[in-house]
């Protein structure tokens, strides 16, 4: 086995790691090197859908989206499409999967299937560096508070729910729950700076004006390039992550004469989570 660390702050791409191996002794593995590195990255696996579930039934109960009808055979998996003429892509912001969900998503398993020949490539940060990094004033100021997340917090995502092909569920209402903003992560003990840009609307017990002016500075430190590492794809990769530990950004540079012109499918399973605390 290889381990290539992605940056200085979190991510490593893997190799001579057979993802369809779902024994314990390899699942162990692969667990240890997720929680070490936050996300993990393999290439040239080829999984069927069933083994893809079956990877990531290791790490928990699979959730089923909200919003996003799965494929008929396998309703776990959501099959997210860019088509040849788009520009845009599903999760071009910010953001930590289904945090507006009572249990928030704990892993997600993401499986390329087509890529362009450029674009398109996923960046994560590090939210255990940014909860350390962060200004101390603002640190007292949050770490006793919760803040609200809402599924409609990002109004273009339901637009791209509705334009999904194949999606056939008609279901647009908000989901809403609070959350500690500092998170300690169940596996490793870990303070985590757990909000978003997409999805969480309001520090509670502080007045708008202060709420955003706190909120907006947490987000610009979030982005901070020195805590991320980014992923450019191939045909029948993996990315695993460790969504309470994360957020990512889908970017979406898909230009006339490079990326544009040209589909991305990839399979998205992810694993239910716990209540954070």
């Amino acid at each position: 086995m290889d381990v290539k660390l992605l940056s200085g702050a979190l991510g490593a791409e893997i190799t001579g790691i057979d993802l369809k191996d779902t024994s314990d002794k390899n699942f162990k593995i692969i667990n240890d090197l997720l929680l070490d590195h936050k996300v993990i990255f393999f290439r040239n696996q080829l999984l069927t859908s069933e083994q893809h579930i079956a990877l990531a039934e290791k790490f928990g109960p699979l959730e089923t989206h909200a919003y996003v009808k799965g494929l008929d055979n396998y309703p776990e998996i959501v099959r997210i499409i860019k088509a040849e003429d788009e520009k845009n892509q599903w999760g071009e912001n910010w953001h930590s999967d289904v945090s507006y969900n009572e249990k928030p998503t704990k892993a997600v398993i993401l499986k390329s299937i087509k890529i362009p020949p450029v674009g398109g490539d996923t960046c994560f940060s590090n939210m255990e560096i940014a909860w350390e990094t962060l200004d101390e004033k603002i640190k007292e100021k949050i770490k006793d508070k919760k803040a609200v997340h809402s599924s409609l917090g990002a109004s273009f995502f339901i637009d791209s729910y509705k334009k999904m092909k194949g999606n056939s569920k008609k279901n647009y209402d908000e989901y809403v729950n609070t959350h500690p903003i500092v998170r300690t992560h169940p596996e490793t003990g870990k303070k985590i700076l757990f909000v978003n840009w997409t999805y969480t609307k309001k520090i509670i017990g502080l007045d708008k004006e202060e709420s955003d002016a706190i909120l907006n500075k947490i987000f610009e430190h979030q982005a901070r390039l020195e805590f991320t590492c980014r992923f450019t794809w191939t045909e029948n990769a993996v990315a695993i992550w460790d969504n309470r530990s994360v957020i990512h950004f889908a970017i979406a540079d898909f230009y006339l004469g490079r990326g544009l012109g040209h589909e991305r499918v990839m399979d998205r399973i992810a694993v239910e989570g716990d209540q954070p605390s």
